[in-house]
């Protein structure tokens, strides 16, 4: 019986990675709402993430490096969505807009 690791090769997670992280990078210069810039950074730290999980299944599985490394960036993410959340609403609060070509200015 073949485990998922020799069933599906490394190129499709390295891939798949790829085009997360390339629908991230259009998400971040196409849109100019702040709550879809954030969920397209959300989509780039997630195909990172995948990338390292990937990786350390397929080279050194007994070392935990890739996951502790994925572990790192989903906290890391996690952080990052709780201040960019409050910064949003705050400026959503006193602009009533999350438009960042409107808020471009960093005054009050």
């Amino acid at each position: 019986m073949e485990t998922a690791a020799e069933q599906v090769s490394l190129n499709h997670f390295l891939i798949i990675s790829a085009i997360l992280f390339s629908l991230g990078v259009y998400g971040v210069l196409s849109r100019r709402n702040a709550v879809l810039i954030l969920m397209s950074v959300e989509l780039m730290l997630n195909a990172v993430a995948v990338n390292f999980v990937a990786f350390a299944v397929y080279t050194d599985g007994e070392l935990f490096r890739g996951l502790i490394f994925a572990i790192f960036v989903i906290t890391i993410a996690a952080a990052e969505v709780g201040l960019a959340l409050g910064i949003i609403i705050r400026v959503f609060r006193n602009r009533a807009t999350a438009d960042v070509d409107e808020v471009s200015q960093l005054k009050w």
